[in-house]
């Protein structure tokens, strides 16, 4: 209408286009430039243009003139103010079908604007501009920087509140949200929490109030809306948008549905368990009988797919299946829960048989696994819950883990040495993983179960005979090169620092239970080694200490058994670790007020006190060792006198009432007091200088009694 001659140019229509490609290139004035570009545009409205006319379009004019039409504010007489906004925007959707110009800076610095079109009012003359900005914004989407752009350049927060205002074209607001944040989900909700919430909320109270269909094609948008982080029970409005979702979801699953419809409620309960655990649960009958309901959901499933596998039906049901392991997990953990636990203890023990049953499911699945399939996500995800299971149900399905062994350490094995390029569905970790595939670290989720395992006999001797033991010294190494390269700041405690410790509890039950096994295999010489470095740098980062306790004891338990090995003969490296440890093992008690009596009582010291309950145990195991380590290393005392622990532990022993110290304590202090006094003239005059006849005599320690009085 504002060009009427060339708006009803009739014809041919690429004929005319290619007319118009011309007088772009040649105008001599803008209103000719105006009048070839309104056909160019209702070509490119009309999807007349394919990609070859596309490419001459943009080389005849270019991001310049789309970029002046955006900027232009004076329409020609008898337009809509917007007409040449809109001329550009046509442009721009256009180019942005081209992968290539959808990523160039000249469409990404044009952000700002598409947002201002989604936020801006919106009235039928412009709903063409809105399908533009979409259409751009889509590109920009697929694109490798457009992402990142996207968030920084404030789309989520304009593509919320256009879904918000319900406008035109708000339905694709959403489609385009949940796509930035499966890609970038923790950088949206840290620029945009507030709004995301906003969405969520919405989504929520329409799931709850929907009656038809609209509920489960609500099921599949929202797993994308819930956060890892922040915590949606950090606020109300989370926590309101949480108690919405229990109850639509409790009315859902309560009821008799069809496959379509269960898989996907799953799906959503399971990315609820996996932000927020059993928190979004509420305590009570109705809450206790609905999370047993989703177990045993889960377990039905897991056990109508993987029982008897048919490979096609279970490649349909792989995403279902992972959602359910999840809900799985949440049931070991709520059958275990001591503290205010959600089930009573008949659901409990019903429960982990009907548990038991869908992890005989899991194994019997595994045990059918072919050599080609290691790397499909969906096997992880299964050796990750059977994993949850072996960790904490030692006793049921033993013999059929104990088959499944071999396998277990092969799988993990091949991930390790492969840096597995395979990547969890999104239902196996339930998040994105902002970008790039991670090696999967399976023997993260096996090492728990394998603790218990080679406590005991017969499983021991299968890990053994897989190569468990120098496939976990490479692991150990490999974990520990990533946390010595992480910050040495206090931080909560890593997934790095709980598999070493883990690892350490693996070595500890090896060393008690196959000694001979760690005399023959170089596998503990190279682990010996890796030791006898780390504890000096760990033991001076207080937020290591538990880690360190494992370190210094299982250290010292494989010196009493390597005491011929090279590297422990008066080393540079020997010296510093058995310096550490004694630093370790002397630190751990002090003196008291006693408040029954006037006198002192030995305590835990306070820099130990938080880590006790994880530490004690390696604390008088590692006292153990290092008595029996004295008389293999002439110069260890020598050590023991450099630290002044002879000094301190005699100073402390004659302050306390003998009282408070346990006969435990008193053992092990006694037993390390005798073998230095037994090893040293020089410490056996430090102890005789600080009264020892007379607290020896109190403490009822009649073997260090009679070293001392021996001449």
């Amino acid at each position: 209408p504002c060009f009427p001659a060339m708006a009803s140019d009739s014809g041919d229509g690429h004929a005319t286009l290619k007319r118009c490609l011309g007088v772009l290139r040649d105008a001599r004035n803008d209103s000719e430039q105006f009048a070839a570009l309104l056909l160019v545009t209702k070509a490119v409205r009309a999807g007349e243009v394919d990609a070859k006319t596309r490419r001459q379009i943009f080389d005849a004019i270019g991001f310049t003139f789309p970029t002046r039409l955006l900027l232009s504010r004076q329409p020609p007489a008898g337009c809509p103010p917007h007409t040449f906004r809109a001329l550009g925007l046509t442009l721009l959707a256009c180019f942005c079908t081209d992968p290539e110009l959808a990523g160039h800076s000249q469409i990404l610095n044009k952000i700002p604007t598409f947002n201002d079109v989604l936020l801006s009012p919106c009235d039928p003359e412009s709903t063409s501009m809105v399908d533009d900005v979409y259409q751009c914004l889509s590109a920009v989407l697929a694109t490798a920087r457009g992402p990142r752009e996207l968030v920084t350049k404030g789309t989520v927060s304009a593509l919320c509140q256009a879904y918000l205002n319900g406008g035109h074209g708000s339905d694709r607001a959403l489609t385009l949200l949940v796509g930035l944040l499966a890609i970038a989900e923790a950088k949206c909700w840290q620029r945009d929490a507030p709004q995301l919430l906003a969405v969520l909320s919405k989504l929520s109270s329409d799931f709850l109030k929907a009656e038809d269909m609209t509920k489960f094609e609500l099921c599949e948008v929202l797993p994308h809306f819930i956060p890892l982080s922040p915590p949606l029970t950090d606020n109300s409005q989370g926590s309101e948008c949480l108690s919405r979702l229990y109850k639509g979801l409790a009315d859902v699953l309560g009821s008799k549905l069809s496959q379509s419809q269960r898989d996907p409620a799953l799906k959503l309960t399971a990315s609820l368990v996996q932000a927020c655990g059993a928190e979004w649960i509420p305590a009570g009958s109705a809450g206790s009988k609905f999370l047993a309901l989703l177990v045993n959901l889960a377990c039905v499933e897991v056990r109508l797919t993987l029982e008897e596998p048919d490979p096609l039906e279970v490649e349909g049901k792989k995403e279902v299946v992972t959602a359910c392991y999840v809900l799985m997990e949440m049931g070991i953990q709520e059958c275990l829960r001591e503290e205010s636990p959600l089930l009573e203890n008949v659901q409990k023990m019903q429960l982990m048989r009907i548990m038991e049953e869908a992890f005989g499911a899991v194994i019997f699945y595994l045990r059918q696994v072919k050599q080609e399939e290691l790397q499909d996500p969906f096997i992880f995800a299964s050796v990750r819950v059977l994993g949850a299971w072996m960790a904490e149900e030692t006793s049921s399905l033993k013999q059929e883990i104990c088959e499944l062994l071999p396998f277990l350490v092969d799988y993990a094995r091949k991930l390790f040495k492969e840096g597995s390029p395979a990547v969890s569905p999104p239902q196996a970790e339930l998040v994105s993983t902002e970008g790039s595939a991670l090696p999967q670290d399976a023997l993260r989720f096996l090492l728990p179960g394998f603790c218990h395992l080679t406590a005991e006999d017969s499983p021991r001797d299968i890990l053994i005979s897989a190569g468990a033991p120098a496939l976990l010294c490479e692991y150990f190494l490999q974990q520990w090169e990533v946390l010595a390269s992480e910050s040495t700041a206090p931080a909560p405690l890593t997934s790095t620092e709980m598999s070493l410790q883990t690892t350490c509890g693996v070595f500890l039950n090896l060393v008690v239970t196959a000694p001979d096994l760690v005399r023959r295999d170089k596998t503990f010489s190279s682990l010996l080694d890796v030791l006898l470095k780390s504890l000096p740098l760990l033991l001076p980062q207080k937020h290591h200490l538990v880690l360190a306790a494992n370190v210094a004891t299982l250290g010292l338990m494989m010196a009493r058994i390597l005491s011929e090995s090279a590297a422990l003969q008066g080393t540079e490296s020997a010296k510093e670790f058995f310096g550490a440890a004694i630093h370790f093992l002397s630190q751990a008690h002090t003196a008291q007020a006693d408040p029954s009596s006037d006198g002192l009582a030995l305590a835990v010291s306070p820099a130990y006190l938080s880590a006790w309950d994880d530490i004690c145990e390696l604390w008088f195991l590692g006292m153990q060792a290092l008595a029996g380590c004295i008389p293999l290393f002439p110069w260890l005392p020598h050590a023991a006198l450099q630290a002044r622990w002879l000094q301190g532990l005699s100073q402390l022993l004659s302050r306390v009432t003998p009282a408070s110290v346990d006969l435990e304590l008193v053992t092990a202090f006694q037993a390390v007091l005798v073998e230095l006094a037994r090893a040293s003239e020089q410490c056996r005059d430090v102890i005789l200088s600080h009264q020892a006849t007379e607290w020896a005599n109190l403490y009822g320690m009649a073997a260090l009694e009679q070293c001392l009085a021996e001449q």
